[in-house]
């Protein structure tokens, strides 16, 4: 996704990025905050304080560092210290500030509309791609009904967030290991399945995606594949060498929860869980797989990857 807001960004525009990054956040709202403050417990809290919460703890549950701090019940604080995930290492030089800003646009500036609540805001303190140290800023319910473009307030160089507040830690019987991991697992596959169906909306087509796609498997291929301990950069071209990118493939897909059998160099999805609900899924699928073509690539730049439909063959 980061790549994806860099490519629009230095190939379409940053008005382009900006659209596409509000579509996708404000997608994710609709989709995902009211159901959400039921499932964490928050329904019944102020609403400036149940929003900051909100992404207090789902982020937390998706392994994103974020802090908290409730001034009053009507004002709370939300805070994203550095370094900032959705925009890695040295990509955040790349993103122009109201891309970053569209984010809360989309999200942030909904949470009042979405309770119902008029005189709900958001007021933005300092950003990290401004060279603030985080994102950071507060819900705040005002004692007016706020217009549409008042709902997201910049406010830099005033307030700043007081000391994060503790909270207490997850119940390990509740929360062991394993669902913790499949809860990172949803969280960073919940962006990729919005990007599937947000991007063609914004930037016309699933063109940049695929892009941007081959060159993620480029780059990452080798970083996975020791971690998986999997050989990489065999330039050899053989059976042998076909046989053991597909076992990576295999294990990669396996890996975001998808069905996968495996026969030699041949691997088949059954279905694809990503894309489930994607009408047509083809198009998305099609750019979505150029991660692998990259992959292969990095792995074996003599091998070739074909594709027919959820089944890749490695020749």
């Amino acid at each position: 996704m980061t790549g994806v807001v860099l490519g629009l960004v230095s190939r379409r525009g940053a008005a382009v990025a900006r659209e596409y990054v509000f579509a996708h956040f404000r997608r994710q709202h609709l989709e995902r905050f009211l159901p959400g403050l039921a499932k964490l417990g928050l329904a019944g809290e102020p609403h400036a304080v149940a929003c900051a919460l909100y992404h207090f703890r789902s982020n937390a549950l998706g392994g994103v560092r974020t802090e908290f701090c409730r001034e009053s019940d009507r004002k709370a604080w939300v805070r994203y210290p550095p370094p900032r995930w959705i925009w890695q290492g040295t990509a955040i030089a790349g993103v122009p500030p109201e891309v970053s800003a569209a984010m809360l646009h989309g999200w942030h500036g909904h949470n009042g509309v979405s309770l119902g609540n008029p005189r709900l805001g958001f007021v933005c303190t300092g950003m990290t791609v401004d060279g603030m140290p985080g994102l950071e800023g507060y819900y705040l319910e005002h004692d007016r009904e706020l217009a549409p473009q008042e709902r997201v307030r910049f406010a830099y160089g005033g307030e700043t967030m007081p000391e994060a507040q503790s909270m207490p830690a997850l119940d390990p019987k509740e929360w062991p290991e394993e669902r913790l991991e499949r809860t990172h697992r949803a969280y960073a596959l919940e962006y990729v399945r919005t990007m599937l169906r947000v991007l063609p909306e914004a930037a016309g087509s699933h063109d940049e995606l695929a892009r941007v796609a081959r060159l993620i498997g480029l780059q990452y291929h080798e970083a996975l594949a020791i971690e998986l301990g999997c050989p990489t950069n065999l330039s050899e071209g053989t059976a042998r060498s076909a046989e053991l990118f597909a076992r990576w493939l295999e294990a990669v897909l396996r890996g975001h929860g998808e069905e996968v059998e495996r026969d030699g160099a041949k691997v088949r999805m059954q279905g694809w869980k990503l894309g489930t609900g994607l009408e047509p899924a083809e198009p998305a699928l099609a750019a979505w797989s150029e991660l692998w073509v990259g992959a292969c690539a990095a792995h074996d730049r003599f091998l070739t990857l074909e594709r027919d439909g959820t089944e890749w063959t490695v020749r």
